[in-house]
């Protein structure tokens, strides 16, 4: 095992530990190579290349969090971790993640586990002799552990990660609606609700009128500020669910921890500001082949340690760590 995780004590606090790096860290510069996946529906997904490729190394997809991209510090740090170990690795964007929207009206979201099963079906024909581990973070890690119960030995991934994950995403809305987690849910709201407007400007401009009118149909954009708007107003009947409640429900991974069946861990801080600590499971809650890691501290995404002027990535040591153990 890594060395354990012991918090950094300048950054006291879970909101020091998950605004750090975003705001401060000078993300990694990594040499990669962008791959354009066409989806079955005649969508795209964008793929970053990272590390030494080799026909049968094991190769690491990096999936990122909510509002993030490939570009997050979280998944640049890990990618460079990870080639430092000698692992090769591709971090996917999301649909409308990689710097353009994406082409149709429907988007990502924390179900989204059949646009993960077409990308792991596509590294498997690209990598036949590869072992396929996933590292997932927040919605990503959320996405993963949905896609691994839903599959259990048929998965496709030999071994997982999932860091700070929202297993109910009711629970979760309800948490960021409280204190100053209200700043984060703010940020989330603006950002997915311009991720909408960006489409739009797309449809318009390339005549699509009936992308457009599937968009306009969901009602205006404004006086949304709260997951459960969105996401009663937006994600569900853009992906066809009945309501915010039905979404949650059926997207949450806590549904289907008990049904995984490959190796995997779960990174988590129970002060995390974006979850209640009660929605982390317990021994209990888990299939026998996961393992569950639970610190007091850490944030959301954050789990930094060291000292102020060299600080130090506990993610970025535990990860490929325990994927190459």
């Amino acid at each position: 095992m890594a060395r354990p995780f012991e918090p950094a004590w300048w950054l006291p606090g879970p909101h020091a530990q998950t605004l750090w790096a975003p705001l401060l860290r000078r993300p990694p510069v990594l040499e990669r190579v962008r791959e354009r996946l066409w989806l079955q529906d005649s969508d795209f997904i964008d793929l970053d290349w990272h590390g030494p490729h080799t026909a049968d190394a094991p190769l690491v997809l990096v999936l990122h969090g909510l509002t993030g991209s490939s570009s997050s510090h979280y998944v640049l740090g890990v990618q460079r971790a990870l080639a430092d170990r000698g692992l090769a690795s591709v971090a996917l964007n999301w649909r409308g993640c990689s710097g353009e929207p994406n082409l149709l009206p429907r988007a990502y979201h924390s179900g989204a586990s059949e646009d993960l099963a077409e990308v792991i079906g596509h590294l498997q024909r690209k990598r036949p002799l590869a072992p396929l581990y996933a590292v997932g973070y927040s919605l990503g890690g959320n996405v993963l552990l949905k896609h691994l119960g839903e599959t259990g030995t048929a998965s496709g991934i030999h071994k997982a990660v999932a860091v700070s994950v929202p297993f109910r995403l009711d629970q979760c809305a309800d948490r960021m609606g409280l204190g100053a987690s209200r700043m984060y849910q703010r940020y989330f709201v603006r950002r997915m609700i311009a991720y909408v407007r960006d489409k739009q400007r797309l449809f318009a401009h390339q005549g699509m009128a009936d992308r457009l009118s599937a968009l306009e149909k969901l009602g205006p954009l404004d006086g949304m500020r709260t997951f459960w708007d969105f996401d009663g107003r937006i994600t569900a009947p853009l992906h066809g669910y009945a309501d915010a409640d039905d979404y949650y429900r059926r997207a949450s991974s806590a549904f289907y921890l008990k049904a995984i069946r490959v190796p995997t861990l779960i990174i988590q801080a129970k002060d995390d500001p974006f979850i209640f600590s009660a929605c982390i499971p317990g021994p209990d809650d888990v299939s026998e082949t996961t393992k569950l890691e639970s610190w007091d501290k850490g944030g959301h995404v954050g789990f930094i340690d060291g000292p102020l002027r060299r600080p130090g990535f506990y993610l970025e040591r535990r990860i490929p760590s325990w994927l190459k153990g």
